[in-house]
């Protein structure tokens, strides 16, 4: 891309709060690709373990022609050239670069659709579907199936760059999905995600129902049963079921360390894949492997050897190892159950609508996003001082909550003192700048709760009911006290 500063994934240094919609161009520094090449040709390998085979992770014998193909025979310029055919944006929200491909279809009436990947992949994932998808006629296909295609890349992935701040779970990126579909003046548009786009896209459905046509989803999360089930349980499930069921155990057996890591330790973990190329095509390589159907058989015999790299290199050229585990797992990796609002379909709607009115006034007005005033609103009306209790209300996990009153603080805006009961729990308070900025909202806050008022027929001197009523709304089961 034309900058400086590759790793920070966005053009022209930091941007301001603008909904404005930026031409983007990939054009890697000549010097990131010597770089790279150096840190190739200096490679350490380490001892391949007893039997050097896939059980204990990528074998060395393996990654050293993998590594030796990437050093001589990858040219990433045609790559380059290949991405830079379809057409790439950026665009802020909600603080955070936003990279994506947009890519018309030749039908007029075509659906647009979003396309989320997950992790360990990239938009680089939808290339070879984006020909079939937007022009389907020219495939084989009914051109009535045709789709206008808004691809984004996740925050912290990629060429939308590293995030700053906290909180960016999947309702939050749904949202921001959401508000790029409206700045691109799309009213009616479907979603599809796997892996974590299969958790954003139901998301996405939740908080725009009226413009959301449909959601699909591959490999997303799901409920799990509690294992190891029982002989009777096995017994009366059917051969498919019990196949599933063993898959489901031998992940959980063999391969959940990746999610323990990159959920607890993403800064360490960040260390080796972003000052190591091979460090960071093994972390990735060894989950195309285990995701490869059959297990047994190598990525490259499925997927180009040189799409498998170019995915790598998004991850290598932007830095972006950390926080893409970061948001992946740490944040976005709550598993807390969505639950059904019990509102009628236009107060989902018009709650919708306002929530993402609501984050651009107090975005733009004071510099803050509507989920951390949320949260001063539970502190401060609601008597909620403690982050479980945050955590239970916005239905996040408590280090999201951890994270989000952390920044809360530093700006000011809350004050953390002891445990009144002599633990280890911080009492959460407002501080005289977040009560002044709590009173600065109340006009609007009080426009919101009168509109809810009209559809739900609470009275308005029930605040805490309304405030259930409104985080019902968004998808969550709040404990808040009547």
């Amino acid at each position: 891309m034309r900058t400086d500063s590759v790793r920070n994934g966005c053009q022209g240094g930091a941007m301001t709060t603008t909904e404005a919609i930026r031409p983007f161009h990939i054009e890697v520094p000549q010097s990131y690709l010597d770089d790279l090449t150096e840190r190739l040709d200096r490679t350490r390998f380490p001892a391949p373990l007893p039997g050097d085979g896939w059980d204990t992770g990528v074998p060395v014998a393996y990654l050293r022609e993998l590594v030796e193909h990437w050093r001589t025979s990858y040219d990433w310029r045609a790559q380059e050239a290949a991405l830079n055919e379809f057409p790439q944006f950026t665009t802020e929200i909600d603080g955070q670069n936003i990279h994506f491909l947009h890519v018309h279809s030749p039908e007029p009436d075509a659906l647009p659709l979003v396309l989320t990947h997950g992790w360990p992949g990239s938009v680089v994932e939808f290339l070879d579907v984006i020909g079939p998808l937007t022009d389907p006629g020219a495939h084989g296909g009914d051109r009535g199936d045709a789709f206008h295609l808004v691809i984004p890349t996740l925050p912290g992935f990629g060429f939308s760059g590293p995030v700053t701040d906290p909180g960016w779970d999947t309702t939050r990126i749904a949202a921001a999905w959401v508000e790029l579909m409206r700045r691109l003046g799309y009213e009616r548009y479907g979603v599809q995600g796997g892996d974590i786009g299969a958790a954003v896209s139901p998301d996405a459905g939740r908080l725009a129902p009226e413009q959301v046509v449909g959601v699909h989803v591959n490999g997303g999360p799901g409920p799990m049963p509690q294992l190891p089930l029982s002989e009777d349980a096995l017994a009366a499930l059917s051969d498919l079921e019990r196949d599933r069921i063993g898959r489901i155990e031998a992940f959980m057996r063999e391969e959940f360390g990746y999610i323990a890591i990159q959920s607890t330790r993403p800064q360490t973990l960040a260390y080796g894949l972003t000052d190591s190329p091979v460090g960071q095509l093994a972390w990735i390589i060894d989950k195309f492997r285990e995701w490869t159907h059959p297990r047994t058989t190598l990525p490259e015999e499925v997927i180009d050897r040189d799409r498998l790299l170019t995915n790598v290199m998004i991850y290598w050229l932007t830095g972006t190892a950390g926080t893409a585990g970061y948001v992946g797992y740490a944040q976005a990796g709550d598993n807390v159950r969505r639950m059904d609002s019990g509102l009628s379909v236009d107060l989902h709607r018009l709650t919708a609508r306002m929530d993402r009115a609501a984050d651009r006034f107090l975005s733009e007005s004071y510099g803050i996003s509507y989920r951390r005033f949320l949260t001063l609103l539970l502190v401060g009306e609601f008597g909620m001082p403690t982050q479980r209790a945050l955590a239970e209300a916005l239905g996040v996990s408590e280090p999201s909550v951890s994270r989000m009153t952390g920044v809360l603080v530093k700006a000011g805006y809350l004050e953390a003192g002891s445990d009144p009961a002599g633990g280890n729990r911080r009492q959460l308070s407002l501080t005289p700048v977040g009560k002044e900025l709590v009173e600065q909202c109340r006009e609007l806050l009080e426009h919101r709760f009168a509109e809810l008022m009209k559809l739900s027929g609470v009275p308005y001197a029930d605040y805490a009911r309304h405030t259930r009523q409104l985080l019902h709304a968004l998808g969550v089961e709040p404990e808040v006290p009547r």
